[in-house]
């Protein structure tokens, strides 16, 4: 007897979806006030406040994508067109290289500037890099570019998946909300 296909992603898939978008969000408040911060005890906290959600946004993309690699995602709707595929594939693949390469530039920069990377305050990440002045300028440049693709890529990610639920009138975005059960 087959079995009709998934409509929805798994519930692991969501929650690490949710989480990293919360942590995401996250990241990007505790920079936008850390950087016009004067040298205080508050901008160093929310420095390693920013690094810890990196470390942490790099962890679970790491768990996604085993995740995902052994859990087909939910076919997209039939009408969809060829286009709107693509770009969907393609964008997707985007954002989970930039949910590695942000944290990993970030931790580069902060090696090259000679900030070594304490997660939670307790388990010390080793330098990737000797420090190097003009390497970590060059870096934080790096680092600041690929978060601004990243905020743009999630901006088209949203705008993408509203424009299916408003528009198209398709499942797409129901496909990572939870299923809440009504009680009978």
């Amino acid at each position: 007897m087959a079995t009709a296909p998934r409509t929805q992603y798994t519930a692991p898939a969501q929650l690490g979806h949710w989480l990293v978008v919360l942590l995401i969000v996250a990241a990007y408040a505790v920079a936008w006030t850390m950087v016009d911060l004067k040298l205080s005890p508050t901008k160093l906290r929310l420095f390693n406040y920013h690094k810890w959600i990196g470390v942490t946004v790099f962890a679970l993309a790491a768990l996604r994508l085993a995740w995902r690699l052994g859990h087909r995602p939910p076919p997209l709707p039939a009408g969809m067109a060829a286009w709107e595929r693509q770009v969907a594939e393609i964008a997707h693949r985007l954002l989970y290289l930039l949910m590695f390469a942000v944290p990993l530039s970030g931790w580069l920069m902060s090696s090259a500037k000679g900030f070594q990377t304490v997660y939670l305050g307790v388990l010390p990440i080793p330098d990737a890099l000797g420090k190097n002045a003009a390497l970590g300028q060059a870096l934080t440049e790096v680092h600041e570019a690929l978060t601004w693709l990243l905020l743009a890529l999630v901006a088209l990610h949203a705008a993408a998946a509203l424009k299916h639920h408003f528009v198209d009138r398709d499942d797409v975005l129901r496909r990572m909300l939870p299923q809440w059960r009504r009680r009978s």
